[in-house]
């Protein structure tokens, strides 16, 4: 049997652990938003599946709604003004409320970031800004 360079990487990525069918954390590969709702707008079956985990999820950073907020916004897309502020029956689909311990260092609106943290489904009012979100990380971490 002639060894060739197929071969070689085949088992180079087996040996590495690549291909076998070894467990990932949630965290690890960032999410897209697209992958946390349906076509719908409901929460899709992994958004379902990775409630109450750690899970880290990519996009952009909306400016926030105020100063010295513990919260901003995580959108698909790059955006220069606050992507909503509306009710809980129009939600857009493609965004992330991320509540973070500490007061929000802003990132340009231009920058893609990642976010960590406990995913949490369902609506909740802010108690300081009457902020509504359907689906937020707690306890996040970004950069």
């Amino acid at each position: 049997m002639m060894f060739t360079r197929r071969h070689f990487t085949t088992g180079l990525a087996m040996s590495l652990g690549f291909g076998t069918s070894a467990t990932v954390s949630a965290a690890d590969t960032p999410l897209k938003l697209r992958e946390l709702y349906k076509r719908d707008g409901s929460f899709s079956a992994l958004a379902l599946q990775l409630e109450g985990q750690r899970v880290t999820v990519s996009g952009y950073m909306a400016p926030p709604l105020k100063a010295q907020s513990k919260f901003f916004v995580l959108t698909k897309m790059p955006m220069s003004v606050c992507p909503f502020c509306e009710t809980e029956a129009e939600w857009p689909d493609n965004i992330l409320t991320v509540y973070t311990k500490r007061t929000v260092k802003v990132i340009p609106y231009t920058v893609g970031i990642k976010t960590t943290g406990v995913l949490e489904l369902g609506a909740k009012t802010d108690p300081n800004t009457g902020f509504l979100s359907l689906i937020r990380l707690a306890g996040a971490t970004y950069g």
